[in-house]
């Protein structure tokens, strides 16, 4: 041990030693072979003379080239090229010396030239050789290594593969599963690839599987909802590798494994972000985030200061979680201007003071009360913050010369029927307002529907709910809703912000087919271990006020307009002109919140009276 322990201390020594070993091995098995394998017929002062002269030109070639600092346990094809070169590099001074009979005696070009492939060839095994034993001997130290079998043999599956063998993590690989058939029989750091997810079962009885390891972070959510059903038959625990999106610098790791989580399940294929696009747009530019501590506000916060603007400044009401929001980000982006700013969007002289002070050149508005129910039995708030605070943003940024603004909004903003969508139906065409009279600057919204793990989803409840051990709630049998990501929404607010048809219009993500909450919550259960049992683990409340059956994402007065970016659209409406009732503009300006509500909920529009009354009709029919 104690030897182990001087090596590893002394790596650049012990590895020059290594190399001039096979150097010298090399060079005398080359002078062996033109001697016809008769070491009589080796003249041992020519071989002694040209083995000090090579490994005098190999050692600093290799220091040259820092081929000494190799970690052989972690060899791959990137050594086995610098090995290459600086090996053909040692080799042609050592034959230019000997062409100048700089070299002490008479060398054959032979020798040099087997001496260069026999030299590459035992370096190359003896790293390989060490990385194998390397790998095994971490198997025999710790034999109660859970053996896993891998699913996914694509890059991230191998990546992961070579980091489990290579350091202690508690899991032994032993096999892959894949549904390409072009990958089955095939072989990926020593494992083979021996069947597709099907195969699950059997696998785990000849191979002794403890544990099964989902490696698909570009994988749909259909086929990972598949697949992990096909697992969650075997009983055994499983452990999945993050979606690209969650891991942005795109590294692999066993630490990043986790238990898998409703979000993955509901999720579609990962909305994936031009970053060196919205680096040019954000470089040398304040930033400001309305919201920024919030579910959407802080991701939207992390993926900007992501892309190194000038500065970004942070505002928001909620002391406590935007003074943690503001240490984190300054811990993983110390090279950006962090200003957090305590303050509240409806407040005018706040907004001036930062708006004067910081002159942000983009501004994302997410700012807003969105919880439903609570709205409806607080409308004057849903009100004064949607509406007069959307507006009174969006005029300061008119004033401190903002070139682009982006309101974050909802479905519920469509045909709506409860006050939190009114007030953010009316925080669009706001928007959309100031565009008309304010064309220097770019207006525009982005509209999704509901986030998965923000703090109004359903899925916080559901994850409560199942802590405390009581029954999920499920409002209809029939209810649904369009799910996404919160990585998956800021990335959307991010690309359509890039879009120049965005000005003046509202951008809608193609969001697939809504969910039936009914099956979320199955999905729940399942997950937790527990069957479904209609009445016990989850009981039907009945609709909440201002609560409806099925969301929309665009209005059948809006048309849709594909853009470069796949799955976003532009949705325009039908009138040429946003159309602002003059009193609904001096009640805002004024401050009147009351008579602002009374305006925005008698302009709902009789398009969301027909609403209501067809799915009152459907639920009777239900």
């Amino acid at each position: 041990m104690a030897v182990l322990g001087w090596a590893r201390n002394h790596r650049a020594l012990v590895a020059s030693f290594v190399h001039a070993t096979i150097s010298w091995v090399a060079l005398y098995t080359a002078f062996l072979v033109e001697s016809g394998f008769s070491p009589q017929r080796v003249e041992l002062s020519d071989f002694l003379w040209s083995a000090a002269v090579l490994i005098a030109i190999r050692i600093p070639v290799n220091y040259g080239l820092r081929l000494h600092v190799s970690r052989w346990r972690f060899v791959g094809s990137r050594d086995f090229f610098r090995l290459a070169v600086t090996h053909t590099l040692g080799s042609l001074v050592f034959f230019a010396l000997a062409g100048l009979s700089l070299v002490p005696v008479a060398l054959l070009g032979s020798i040099i030239v087997l001496e260069w492939a026999l030299g590459g060839y035992i370096t190359m095994t003896a790293w390989v050789a060490y990385r194998i034993l390397f790998e095994r001997s971490q198997t025999l130290q710790n034999p109660d290594r859970r053996r896993v079998v891998v699913i996914g043999a694509g890059e991230a599956g191998g990546a992961l593969v070579g980091q489990m063998l290579r350091l202690p993590w508690g899991y032994n690989p032993v096999a892959y599963l894949d549904d390409d058939p072009l990958k089955l029989g095939t072989s990926l750091h020593g494992l083979n690839v021996v069947g597709d997810t099907s195969c699950v079962r059997s696998v785990i009885d000849e191979f002794e599987i403890d544990e099964l390891v989902l490696s698909l972070p570009s994988a749909s959510a259909a086929d990972l909802r598949r697949i992990v059903e096909s697992c969650e038959e075997t009983n055994l625990p499983i452990k999945i590798l993050p979606g690209i999106d969650e891991v942005l610098d795109g590294s692999v790791s066993p630490g990043q494994l986790r238990d898998i989580r409703i979000e993955d399940l509901l999720g579609r294929e990962p909305v994936t972000l031009e970053l060196p696009r919205l680096a040019e747009e954000l470089v040398e530019v304040t930033v400001l985030v309305t919201g920024a501590a919030g579910s959407i506000g802080s991701e939207l916060c992390s993926q900007i200061a992501l892309n190194s603007p000038k500065r970004l400044v942070l505002m928001d009401q909620a002391e406590s979680p935007l003074y943690f929001l503001d240490l984190e980000l300054r811990d993983n982006y110390p090279d950006t201007e962090i200003v957090p700013v305590v303050g509240d969007v409806t407040n005018p002289d706040t907004l001036a003071s930062v708006f004067s002070r910081y002159r942000p050149q983009r501004v994302f508005h997410a700012a807003a009360y969105k919880h439903v129910p609570l709205m409806e039995q607080n409308p004057l708030e849903a009100i004064r913050t949607n509406v007069v605070g959307t507006y009174r943003v969006a005029l300061a940024s008119v004033n401190a010369g903002c070139e682009r603004f982006v309101l974050v909004s909802t479905d519920k903003a469509v045909r709506p029927v409860n006050v939190m969508g009114a007030s953010k139906a009316a925080a669009e065409r706001i928007v959309l307002w100031f565009q008309d009279r304010f064309p220097a600057c770019a207006f525009g919204a982005v509209r999704f529907g509901n986030v998965l793990g923000s703090n109004g989803s359903v899925v916080p409840l559901f994850r409560r709910q199942l802590e405390r051990g009581e029954p999920l709630t499920v409002t209809h049998e029939d209810v649904t809703r369009y799910f996404m990501t919160i990585a998956e929404a800021v990335q959307l607010i991010l690309k359509a912000s890039l879009l120049p048809e965005l000005k003046g219009a509202v951008a809608m993500l193609d969001m697939g087919e809504p969910v039936l909450i009914l099956d979320l919550a199955k999905d729940m259960l399942r997950l937790t271990g527990l069957p479904y049992r209609p009445g016990d683990n989850v009981v039907i409340t009945g609709l909440r006020p201002g609560e409806k059956l099925h969301e929309e994402l665009a209005d059948p007065e809006e048309h849709s307009v594909l853009t470069a970016l796949e799955r976003i659209s532009i949705l325009r409406s039908k009138e040429s002109e946003v159309r602002m009732p003059a009193p609904l503009i001096e009640a805002i300006e004024t401050g009147d919140v009351m008579q602002t509500m009374d305006l925005v909920l008698a302009n709902m529009s009789a398009s969301s009276e027909e609403r209501v009354g067809a799915e009152t009709s459907e639920l009777q029919r239900l």
